[in-house]
């Protein structure tokens, strides 16, 4: 009887030790550990970072290569002139004469050209070419200008007189035709002039 009441007693305190451990035992809290970078661990959709993939660019468009246009010619300078075989000289039809650098008509050749009016009015199957002469002072192209509006000077006098303009032709020779090559004053004046040809319709 003892000897149980002695055993009980023992297995009591065993128990109680027991159940002291258990509560003094603290408890422990399993850590993940993260894995090392670059073995593939799962990465959550918040961490992951969105990658853009960018569009690839599309190859620049080619323009056609533009067919080259040629560039007109350029037009010729000054007035082109007719050309003059078809014209012949008519004894009928007088010269006019200009001062030095001037294109006026001049009152002295009214006259004349009043009779090369009535010449060409009388004859209308005839067309007339007028030209512009100069001597030879000033430069080339400048005197080509010149005579130009000598010869048209000429023409609007006598289409104030009734002659149709469709009928006449101008052109200028400047300096290019003298018919005096004295270098004189007298030998000039007969250079600046205005000469006719005529021509059948």
């Amino acid at each position: 009887m003892v000897h149980f009441l002695r055993l009980t007693a023992v297995s009591l305190a065993l128990v109680s030790l027991v159940i002291a451990g258990c509560a003094k035992r603290p408890a422990t809290t399993e850590m993940s550990v993260p894995p090392p970078a670059g073995r593939g661990a799962a990465t959550s959709p918040s961490q992951a970072t969105a990658t853009t993939t960018a569009p690839a660019t599309p190859p620049a468009q080619q323009t056609p290569a533009t067919t080259a246009q040629q560039a007109p010619a350029a037009p010729p300078t000054g007035t082109a002139r007719p050309s003059t075989q078809e014209y012949v000289e008519n004894s009928e039809l007088k010269d006019i004469h200009f001062d030095f650098d001037k294109a006026e008509i001049r009152k002295v050749d009214v006259p004349i050209l009043d009779a090369d009016a009535a010449w060409l009015r009388s004859h209308e199957d005839h067309a007339v070419l007028i030209e512009g002469h100069c001597d030879e002072r000033g430069t080339n192209e400048y005197n080509v200008a010149l005579g130009d509006r000598r010869a048209k000077a000429t023409m609007n006098y006598l289409v104030s007189r009734g002659v149709p303009a469709t009928r006449i032709t101008v052109t200028s020779f400047g300096e290019e035709r003298p018919i005096c090559n004295q270098h004189t004053e007298a030998c000039w004046a007969k250079n600046r002039r205005a000469h006719f040809l005529v021509k059948r319709k």
